[in-house]
Parts: structure tokens; C-alpha cells; sequence
């Protein structure tokens, strides 16, 4: 191991132990960079004779990298990206259709179809977070609404406590897979893919998860009755329950549509679409009459406050892989996982499995900006070993994967924030125990979901080759 791999481990071992100090991640990122970066850049003007003198055989290249504006150069380009441009978008649509008042009335007409049966509640909570899911792409505004407008009326109907908060938890988390998505538009930026090829082919993946949360509420109540009981005299399926039902979806469909729709056929690029669901979520709010002032002041504020976090962490991020790369960091890595000789394939599950150990511990935008772009170049490099026609199709789908396996880190202790979520709005009756016990179920069906993936890749490259082709 040379001195430049050395410093390397350093750097990515100095951040996982300050990690646990509750400094700010941005700041953490960015300052543990200047200073491996100052270390480095004494080392090149001081201290070479005498490593050398020491270490001759361990030294390798020189460190003029190290120079500060490499770090501004390439922070400043990623500034311009215009895929940036999308995430503010986003982050508006979704909060503002959380204050459309759309939910509410989801929730209602849904609980009259679907609560004459065993786990009807849960069943619609599930449903109406797939909609939420392709219309807002915020967690913490998917699992607060849903975890307030379906505990109540669970716990109220008696159902488990485990399987009420782990529905709300598991369900809400769908919003960061399902386009529009801000973890996806992340992602394309930093392994430098088009968005719309990531929106498509995570799209019936994220339908495949809702699909299996529903079988499993199902089966669940079918096996343990009393967790789901079917309610007391529940009203009647009628014409006009059905029709209620289908104008209250109609909203948040129309706004998919718009969003996903013209992605799809060409009629604006995602940074494009990102305005017009913006627009969208605005005008639904005004025909709802939950657009006012106050409402479009705290929306504009919580988008920035949003969108200021992430991007000081996406600056603290590159300036942290830009000298983690040019210590080799990213050659070390490489060479580890292509020196365990296991296979494209195994090569695939060790990664996978590495990222789902580092979500218990590493926040989902941490991962993405630090460990996808070093794993990212690996699977490119053996698409055709995968069986896929070339390189974008190999990462569409490895990308896809590492999503889905990235969204259970919302569940999993201790940083899962849609853990948090729950319990700052659930009844005192409900504990940190129930939590964790309900979230279980909902983690291993997301691992069903990444080996369907894994076994049938044309669930993630179907729908883009139709798309783009």
C-alpha cells in the first residue's frame, strides 16, 4: 500500500468516525477535504525529501492536484449543471401538493371502496402513498401525511400497531424510487446519465414494491386476522363510491401525467417537466382552495431551506471525492471489489450488499455523492460480461437497483429517517419497539423487490428501450 492509499483510508476513516459527533455533514465533508488537502499539499512542499528518504518504494506521482482550485473548478461545474436545476422544482411540487389537501380526500373516498375488507386501511394507505409517491418525491412529506391521516384510523379499527406504523413508514418511503424523484436526479448527475432514462426504469420497479406491500398486508390479514380486522358494519360499494373514487384520483393522476407524460414523449426534459409539476401542484392547491398566501410563503421557504441542505452537502461531497479520487482512493476500491474474483454478478452483490450495510449508518445522500460515482464506472466496464447490449443499459439497471436497495436505509436504524418521521407524529401509544418490530417485514420485501430486479432486468430496462430506444 503506497503513502497516497494511506492517506486515502484516512480520509474515508476520519469521516466515518466524526460521523457519530452530530457535526453537520456538510461542513464535516468540506472541512475533512481541506484538510487531508493541506496535508497533502505540505507533504508535496515539505516533507517529500524526507518520505522519500524513509519510503522510497511507497511513493507514487506527485500531488500538485491538491491545488484549492481544482476543488472550486469542479464544484463550480457542477453548479451548472442544469439537471440541478430540477431539485428545487421537485422539492416545490411536492410540498405544495402536501398542502393541496389532495390526500385527505384520497383518503376519504378510498376508505369507503376498500374498508369493508381485512387490511382495507391498510391497503389504502398503500395505494394512495403510490400516488403521493409519483406526485411528490418528499419523504418527510409522504410519511408525516400518511402516518397523520392512516395511524388514527387503524389503530382506531384495532388494527396492530406494528402493522399500522410499518404500512405508514414502508409506504412512504416509495417517494424516493418512483419518479418524479429527487434521489434519482442525483444520481444522474453524478454518473453523469440522463434523467429520463432513470425516471423510466425505476418506474415499475417502484410499482412492483407497491404491488408486493399490498400482497403482504393481504396475506397478513389473512394468516393473522385479529392484526387487520374487517370493520363494524361498513358502508355499502355503491356507482357512486366508485365514481367518487375515480374523480378524487383523477387530480394527482393528471399531474403524473403531466410530469411523466411529456418526459416520456419527448415533450420537455425532466428539468422542463419539474416546472410544469410545480405549476401543476400550485393549481391543484388553488382548485382545492388551499392556495393563499401564508400557504405559498411557508412552501417557497421549506423548498429553500430543502434545497440549501442539499446542495451544501453535494458541495462538501465533490470537494470530498475529488481528493479521495486523487489519493487512488476510487483505483483502491475498484481493485478490492475486482480483486475477489467472484464474477460480474458477485461483483454486483458484494456492492449491493456493502450499500445496504453503509444505510444503517451513512445518510442516502452521502452514499450517493461518495460511493455511487467510485462503484458507478465498475459495472459499465462489465456490461457485456452482464448480458446487456451496452454500458447506459448496464447502468440503468445497476443504478436502479441501488436505489431500491438505498430506500430500505430509510427504515433501517439508527439514521432511518422515515423512522423519525413516524414517531414525531404518532399517538404516545406508539413506541420506538412497535416501530422497529413493524418496519422488518416492509425491509425484507424491498430485498424481494432488488433480486426480482437482479434475476429480470427488463423490469428496469423495458420501459427506457420503449422510450428511447
Amino acid at each position: 500500500m503506497n503513502f497516497n492509499e494511506v492517506l486515502a483510508l484516512l480520509m474515508f476513516g476520519s469521516f466515518l468516525a466524526l460521523l457519530f459527533t452530530g457535526f453537520p455533514i456538510a461542513w464535516l465533508l468540506g472541512g475533512i477535504s481541506i484538510l487531508f488537502t493541506a496535508i497533502t499539499v505540505t507533504a508535496d512542499t515539505y516533507f517529500l525529501d524526507l518520505i522519500l528518504e524513509f519510503f522510497p518504494d511507497y511513493w507514487e506521482g506527485d500531488l500538485t492536484w491538491t491545488r484549492a482550485s481544482l476543488i472550486v473548478a469542479n464544484i463550480w461545474e457542477q453548479m451548472r449543471n442544469w439537471v440541478l436545476v430540477a431539485l428545487p422544482m421537485f422539492i416545490f411540487m411536492g410540498l405544495m401538493l402536501d398542502r393541496s389537501g389532495i390526500a385527505e380526500t384520497l383518503m376519504d373516498n378510498f376508505v369507503q371502496l376498500f374498508g369493508r375488507m381485512r387490511g382495507g386501511y391498510a391497503v389504502t394507505i398503500t395505494l394512495i402513498g403510490v400516488l403521493l409517491a409519483a406526485s411528490t418525491g418528499i419523504i418527510g412529506a409522504s410519511v408525516v401525511l400518511l402516518t397523520l391521516l392512516g395511524l388514527p384510523v387503524m389503530l382506531k379499527n384495532r388494527y396492530s400497531k406494528e402493522l399500522a406504523v410499518g404500512t405508514c413508514a414502508a409506504v412512504g418511503t416509495l417517494g424516493i424510487l418512483i419518479p418524479p424523484s429527487i434521489m434519482l436526479v442525483l444520481m444522474a448527475d453524478r454518473l453523469a446519465m440522463p434523467v429520463g432514462d432513470l425516471f423510466m426504469g425505476a418506474l415499475i420497479p417502484g410499482i412492483v414494491l407497491g404491488i408486493l406491500y399490498v400482497a403482504y398486508i393481504i396475506l397478513a390479514a389473512l394468516i393473522w386476522p385479529e392484526s387487520a380486522p374487517a370493520p363494524r358494519d361498513p358502508p355499502p360499494v355503491t356507482l357512486k363510491t366508485v365514481l367518487n373514487v375515480f374523480l378524487a384520483v383523477l387530480p394527482p393522476a393528471g399531474l403524473i401525467v403531466a410530469v411523466l407524460g411529456s418526459i416520456f414523449f419527448g415533450i420537455a426534459t425532466p428539468t422542463e417537466a419539474s416546472g410544469v409539476g410545480a405549476f401543476g401542484a400550485t393549481l391543484l392547491a388553488l382548485a382545492n382552495g388551499k392556495l393563499s398566501y401564508a400557504v405559498l410563503r411557508d412552501v417557497v421557504r421549506e423548498t429553500t431551506k430543502t434545497t440549501a441542505f442539499i446542495f451544501a452537502i453535494i458541495i462538501g461531497a465533490i470537494a470530498f471525492a475529488i481528493v479521495l479520487r486523487n489519493l487512488g482512493g476510487d483505483e483502491m476500491i475498484e481493485g478490492t471489489i475486482l480483486g475477489l474474483n467472484v464474477g460480474p454478478y458477485g461483483t454486483i452483490l458484494v456492492i449491493l450488499a456493502v450499500v445496504f450495510i453503509l444505510g444503517f449508518i451513512l445518510d442516502w445522500i452521502q452514499i450517493i455523492l461518495i460511493i455511487l460515482p467510485l462503484v458507478g464506472p465498475i459495472v459499465g466496464d462489465m456490461a457485456f460480461d452482464l448480458g446487456f447490449a451496452d454500458p447506459i443499459q448496464a447502468q440503468v439497471w445497476f443504478t436502479v437497483i441501488f436505489a431500491v436497495v438505498l430506500q430500505t436505509s430509510f427504515l433501517t436504524p439508527p439514521v432511518g429517517f422515515a423512522l423519525f418521521y413516524v414517531k414525531g407524529v404518532a399517538p404516545p401509544e406508539i413506541s420506538v419497539r412497535h416501530i422497529y418490530r413493524g418496519v422488518v417485514p416492509f425491509v425484507v420485501l424491498q430485498l424481494i423487490g432488488v433480486a426480482l430486479i437482479f434475476l429480470w432486468p427488463a423490469l428496469v430496462t423495458w420501459l427506457p428501450e420503449l422510450a428511447y430506444g
